[in-house]
């Protein structure tokens, strides 16, 4: 199997709603294949799609109750720790959830964590020890 991520699928309640959120909070643009069941945003290299969660855990057959911590969040790495506070205050103006402030951390790194419409942990983070490139992926070397 190769190593990669193709597409980071999310459970919502409401796929509208979601996908608003995504389109005006965040200002990403659906893509074309988007359609009333599923909703698509490309990023750099990976795509993002909200879809229904009772019918992903009905595409996946496992239940679909489910609570609290999801085990898990998504990660928009900034180019510095200005842009971290820029963000988070233009996300606040929006009425995003800040779940976390913007702070130093532990790891050596400057970070805070908003939530979407379900709760979904999205961490706005700089790590000085990983460069990004222009379209903002990671540069391995």
């Amino acid at each position: 199997m190769e190593q990669r991520l193709t597409i980071v699928g999310l459970g919502v309640n409401n796929l509208e709603v979601a996908t608003k959120f995504y389109e005006e909070k965040f200002g990403w643009k659906k893509t074309k294949a988007s359609n009333d069941s599923i909703s698509f945003f490309q990023l750099n290299g990976v795509l993002l799609s909200l879809y229904p969660s009772e019918k992903l855990a009905e595409d996946a057959t496992v239940s679909a109750e489910g609570y609290g911590f999801k085990k898990f969040s998504l990660a928009y790495n900034t180019r510095s720790k200005e842009e971290v506070d820029d963000l988070i205050i233009e996300l606040e103006a929006k009425g995003v959830k800040i779940v976390k402030r913007p702070e130093a951390v532990f790891w050596g790194g400057y970070s805070s964590y908003v939530a979407d419409m379900d709760d979904n942990l999205w961490e706005i983070a700089f790590n000085p020890f990983l460069q990004l490139d222009d379209q903002g992926n990671t540069i391995h070397e």
